[in-house]
């Protein structure tokens, strides 16, 4: 990837920044001190209502606010991942670019996917020589329906993709 950068909108580099603060040591320490300190304070305060609503509060905020940058995180973290195996698979001489895509799938889609790789894999495995152990891609042509299914739901996703597209424009 090119080393220039271009610089990220702000709200980009504040989530990046929380979310790499909230996930250290420090900030663990930080949270298990709090607790403590709130828990030692109950004497003083009586373990009265306002002394449960400051903690109530205070972690009520911080997890709805949490719940947000950490699925934006995970959203980035996620699309990236895709990137890089659809890039390993463009890179792979031989290698299937059937599931490039995949994540736009249903979960059920995917469960038959997961499936027939299973049994690809069975296939594979049961053949006595070493040649048994083909490309996916050749093991596919075996199996065919269920993969011809699994396309036709590819291209109708990619078609509403491009509908979408279309319409924003």
């Amino acid at each position: 990837m090119n080393s220039e950068h271009t610089n990220p909108p702000l709200f980009e580099r504040f989530s990046n920044k929380i979310t790499q603060v909230t996930g250290s040591s420090a900030a663990f320490a930080i949270a298990t001190s709090t607790v403590i300190i709130w828990a030692v304070s109950g004497p003083f305060f009586n373990y009265s209502e306002y002394w449960q609503l400051m903690i109530n509060t205070g972690t009520t905020i911080i997890t709805f606010l949490m719940v947000f940058l950490i699925q934006k995180s995970q959203n980035k973290d996620s699309k990236a991942i895709q990137l890089k195996l659809n890039e390993l698979i463009a890179a792979t001489r031989g290698a299937s670019n059937r599931l490039v895509g995949a994540e736009d799938l249903t979960e059920q889609e995917l469960d038959e996917l997961r499936d027939l790789y299973m049994r690809m894999a069975e296939v594979a495995m049961n053949k006595k020589n070493k040649m048994a152990t083909t490309t996916i891609e050749k093991e596919i042509t075996h199996l065919g329906s269920k993969v011809e299914h699994i396309e036709e739901k590819v291209d109708q996703i990619e078609e509403q993709v491009d509908e979408l597209k279309d319409n924003i424009h």
